[in-house]
């Protein structure tokens, strides 16, 4: 298949093809007679793997690390565990992060009657507030 019949078969932009086999995480396509490039269906396959992981959060580092191991199957498989054990870690210190920030931007949103002066707006108050 041609690179534009990968591209949208796995849901994304050609550039986004180039960019994976640039940064190796797809390998360089064959060239037919004409100078185009010709994928198969293992690197649509491989393809579909990096939007997932993505999806998952992981980098794209990471989702070479990943596809470096699952190119050697048959070997034991504590290191993907261990890999998304790290980014499940990740993830939930991302999330009390988020959670974090929700609590104090709502406190501010409720403090905040959305009328009058500007120079009573307790949102701008607490983003322009500076500490000793």
């Amino acid at each position: 298949m041609n690179i534009g019949q990968l591209a949208r078969q796995a849901g994304v932009p050609i550039d986004t093809v180039r960019y994976y086999e640039r940064q190796h995480l797809l390998p360089t396509a064959q060239r037919s007679a004409g100078g185009y490039r010709v994928f198969s269906a293992n690197d649509l396959t491989r393809l579909q793997f990096i939007r997932r992981a993505k999806a998952l959060g992981f980098t794209l580092e990471e989702i070479g690390e990943l596809l470096g191991l699952s190119d050697q199957r048959g070997q034991d498989m504590a290191q993907v565990r261990d890999s998304a054990v790290v980014k499940l870690a990740d993830i939930e210190t991302r999330i009390r992060e988020l959670q974090r920030m929700h609590a104090a931007l709502k406190q501010l949103v409720d403090a905040c009657p959305g009328h009058g002066d500007l120079e009573q707006c307790p949102i701008l108050a607490a983003l322009t507030e500076t500490r000793a």
